[in-house]
């Protein structure tokens, strides 16, 4: 299967590098189970600049996407925003999966159940 080269912003990468050494506790968790091919032999990306915007996590082959969402997105505005973004990036082919924060904190077996379960139904 060909992937689909997706276009970003370049003026965006200085930031994603920025935000891959300030992670939060959730994203440094999860991406410990995430790298090195770890999730079903998938190779995922931490924050990942699509189009003009920055992912979480980002799995090319899968084009999926899987994101974070702590207590700053419990704001009105915020969860506005995050639902433009994420019809933007949907529109252009892209699958989402969206944790709590603390979800992944307390219960990463039931984060990793979630993903696993993601990539079978959408793989089988």
């Amino acid at each position: 299967m060909r992937r689909k080269i997706l276009p970003y912003n370049p003026k965006l990468k200085p930031l994603a590098k920025a935000l891959r050494k300030n992670m939060t506790l959730a994203e440094v968790l999860l991406w410990n189970k995430l790298k090195q091919k770890q999730m079903l032999k998938y190779d995922f990306d931490r924050q990942r600049p699509i189009d003009n915007y920055i992912v979480d996590f980002y799995c090319k082959d899968l084009m999926l996407a899987i994101e974070i969402d702590g207590s700053s997105h419990d704001f009105e505005e915020v969860i506005k925003n995050d639902g433009i973004r994420q019809k933007k990036l949907e529109s252009m082919g892209i699958h989402f999966l969206r944790f709590q924060d603390r979800e992944v904190k307390q219960d990463m077996e039931n984060v990793l159940r979630k993903i696993e379960n993601w990539i079978y139904e959408n793989t089988h």
